[in-house]
């Protein structure tokens, strides 16, 4: 098998135009929201929006995704404005990938490899690394008839992080001898994280979950007076970080894990299974939602169906509505923009909406401003108390903490 080696980050930062392709009966506002977040992964990987182009079809074209107009009309924009890449807001196969190749003469970046790219950028630990590569890999399988030969050709750049080579004697035997020796490799990691769970027994263990960027790593240094890595980017943190804490001399076991998305590949999903082993194995959930966001009923439901594939959907959780400063803001705006007065919402008119019956209780806090973040605390603790207690029947805590 020939060396591995990576390719060379690009020097500037590259151009994109992004396609969508929307059904008929979909509202517009909704595919600008789609495209909004596929334009917030591609920052986020480091790209640059140059333009969107959309196109309402019942169903994507078999050959080259969109139309032949359409198609038509991304090539000329292309070449007009020499665009490093084109991202489509959904899984290319195969045959569209080497037909849109062929076809654009430019990069051709789908959803999953886009996403893919920036775990690979974001991963720290060997056990994420290694598993990113596999789910690399596994996607790459199929595709590399049309993706080996773009490959060769390219110096870097988004979708470049992963685990390629430049020779094109590279085909799916050697692929699969890679994957098996990543299975193997994160097999001897399991063990090693079994043995530090193993240790960790006997005490409660609370998770973090929540749609990606939604301020779940700025409430864990709250609330465990730690420095994790915070960035108003999508998947800030891929690894899971855990935290001891101490309340009431009662100590449980805090922690953040990778946020959840719209259309997260499934190969991801499957191979992050053991990082995903903090939630599947956690006593309690803290679900934080952004509430600023329009669609936060959406990523609620997103979130709601990642944790029923990992078998996490029955855990009792801790609903928190987190940004309320930002949400407020966006209700002055509207309200203005209505040509109606009135006075931002409090927490007890924010307590009595919809909302807050979606679990009972629901906590909603400004982790960026530190708002409610008592209360929060105070509702966590106690939960953490009484399953210690269950748990513990006969231990006596302080009363003061």
């Amino acid at each position: 098998m020939a060396k591995q080696k990576s390719y060379e980050t690009a020097k500037e930062q590259e151009t994109a135009v992004l396609v969508a392709v929307t059904r008929k009966q979909q509202a517009e506002d909704k595919t600008e929201e789609y495209l909004d977040e596929l334009a917030f992964l591609a920052e986020t990987a480091g790209a640059k929006t140059l333009h969107r182009f959309t196109q309402k079809l019942e169903k994507p074209d078999i050959k080259t995704f969109v139309g032949s107009g359409k198609l038509a009309e991304i090539k000329a924009f292309v070449k007009q404005h020499g665009v490093d890449m084109v991202i489509f807001d959904d899984d290319l196969s195969p045959s569209q990938l080497r037909n849109l190749e062929t076809e654009l003469e430019v990069k051709i970046v789908d959803r999953s490899l886009l996403i893919l790219d920036i775990f690979a950028l974001r991963a720290q630990t060997a056990q994420a690394r290694t598993q990113i590569e596999m789910a690399q890999y596994q996607y790459l399988l199929p595709r590399l008839t049309g993706l080996w030969t773009h490959l060769s050709k390219q110096k870097g750049g988004i979708g470049m992080k992963g685990p390629g080579e430049t020779e094109i004697e590279t085909d799916r035997r050697i692929v699969r001898e890679r994957i098996s020796l990543l299975k193997e490799k994160l097999k001897a990691i399991d063990k090693q994280n079994f043995q530090q769970r193993k240790s960790r027994e006997g005490m409660v263990r609370v998770a973090l979950v929540g749609y990606t960027n939604v301020g779940k790593s700025t409430i864990m240094n709250l609330l465990s007076k730690s420095e994790v890595f915070a960035e108003n980017k999508l998947f800030a943190t891929v690894d899971a970080t855990v935290r001891k804490v101490v309340f009431n001399n009662i100590p449980f076991l805090l922690s953040d894990t990778v946020g959840f998305i719209r259309k997260l590949p499934t190969k991801l999903i499957e191979s992050f299974k053991s990082t995903l082993d903090e939630v599947r194995e956690a006593d309690l959930l803290v679900h934080v939602v952004d509430l600023s966001h329009p669609s936060f009923e959406e990523h609620i439901a997103v979130v709601n169906k990642t944790l029923e594939e990992i078998h996490a959907g029955d855990k009792p959780t801790l609903l928190v509505f987190n940004k309320i400063d930002l949400y407020r803001e966006e209700e002055m705006e509207e309200l203005n923009d209505m040509g109606e007065g009135a006075e931002k919402p409090t927490l007890q008119e924010l307590r009595a909406t919809y909302m807050a019956k979606m679990h009972n209780p629901a906590i909603f806090i400004s982790a960026a401003n530190r708002q409610n973040i008592d209360e929060l605390r105070d509702e966590l603790f106690k939960r953490v108390e009484q399953l210690h207690m269950q748990r513990y029947p006969n231990y006596l805590p302080q009363q003061e903490y």
